[in-house]
Formats: structure tokens, C-alpha cells, sequence
């Protein structure tokens, strides 16, 4: 009588070049708030004490395909855009002081503390809203594109856009998007 030998393995994630990180990526603004509304309305009241970058050591600069990091003191939500408009959102996934090993292509990566003036002018602030900003098409295929999540503190903003496959930061005060082709769906 023959031996059957199941083999058990641990399957480890590892998307760019962080061990642990799994996001799973969303088209649709409404979707996209309603996955991470319970956890965003969690942190409404509390300061951004942090915000976190993934940095290119040998450019010397942003490397802007990394998740953008927000520490609320216990909880980090990382955030990734990519491709047109795909975003993810996680929480708490990446550990900052682990290496990051970006597919043996030699790029030097590690994360760097409020290197954006977009980041400190919104540290220290208390978050008093979140949304997901969608802009919108007539267009039958597809009515909508995620564009950002943007954070509203007290006296400040902060969007973390699609810049076309990487992530773009802006501290440039709200504003009334027009409604003809942008809309802002509320998450906290």
C-alpha cells in the first residue's frame, strides 16, 4: 500500500519588498469606504503623530511605489495607489524596522520619518474627517476613477492621490470639487 505525504508550507507575502504586506486593491470609491469605514471612524479625534515614506538611499528621494504611511500612536494605516486607479488600504501590515528587499534589483529602500512637507504640516493635528475622492466620467464603461484618500485635520489636508502608478501628496487646501466630474465620498 503506497504513502500519501501531504506537505504543509507557509506561503509568505512579500509585495514590494515588505515582508507581510498583502493589500487588497479596489476600483470602486464606495466599496473601497465601506471595507475600512469602521476602523477610519476609530481614529476621528486622534493625532497624526507620524507620517512615513518609502525612501530610496542611493537617489536620495521619495520612492513614490511604496505605501505612503500614517501613524495614529497604535495604529498605522498604509495606503497604495498603482496602475489608473487601483488603491489599497492596510492596516498595521508593514514592519518599519524590518529590511526592505525590493526584488534583488539593487534599489536601497528604507522608510524615512515626515520627509514631505505635506506630512509635517498635517503631524500633530487632530483628524477630523476622511473621505475618498472619485472622479467621474459619463463614460458607460467605467462612470468612476479613484483618485484619493483624503484626510481633513484641524487646520490642514492631506490627499494621498493616484499620480499615475505611484502615489502623489498634496496639502493644498479643500476646496469644493465640481460636481460635473469629481465627487467625494465620505468614509469617517
Amino acid at each position: 500500500m503506497g504513502t500519501i505525504v501531504v506537505c504543509l508550507s507557509t506561503e509568505v507575502v512579500i509585495l514590494l519588498g515588505i515582508e507581510g504586506y498583502d493589500p487588497e486593491w479596489h476600483h470602486d470609491a464606495v466599496a473601497l469606504a465601506a471595507v475600512h469605514r469602521a476602523r477610519f471612524t476609530r481614529l476621528i479625534g486622534r493625532k497624526l503623530l507620524h507620517g512615513w515614506l518609502m525612501w530610496d538611499m542611493s537617489e536620495r528621494g521619495w520612492f513614490a511605489d511604496g505605501p505612503v504611511i500614517l501613524g495614529f500612536g497604535g495604529t498605522n494605516v498604509e495606503i497604495t495607489h498603482r496602475k489608473f486607479d487601483e488603491c489599497a488600504i492596510t492596516w498595521d501590515q508593514v514592519d518599519m524596522t524590518a529590511p526592505i528587499d525590493w526584488y534583488a534589483t539593487g534599489i536601497q529602500l528604507d522608510w524615512r520619518a515626515d520627509p514631505h512637507a505635506a506630512l509635517r504640516n498635517a503631524r500633530g493635528r487632530v483628524l477630523r474627517e476622511v473621505n475618498i475622492i472619485e472622479r467621474t466620467t459619463p463614460a458607460k464603461w467605467h462612470s468612476g476613477f479613484l483618485h484619493a484618500v483624503e484626510f481633513l485635520f484641524d487646520g490642514a489636508r492631506l490627499a494621498i492621490y493616484n499620480a499615475m502608478d505611484e502615489n502623489g501628496l498634496t496639502d493644498v487646501p479643500e476646496m469644493e470639487l465640481p460636481v460635473t466630474s469629481w465627487r467625494r465620498v465620505h468614509v469617517a
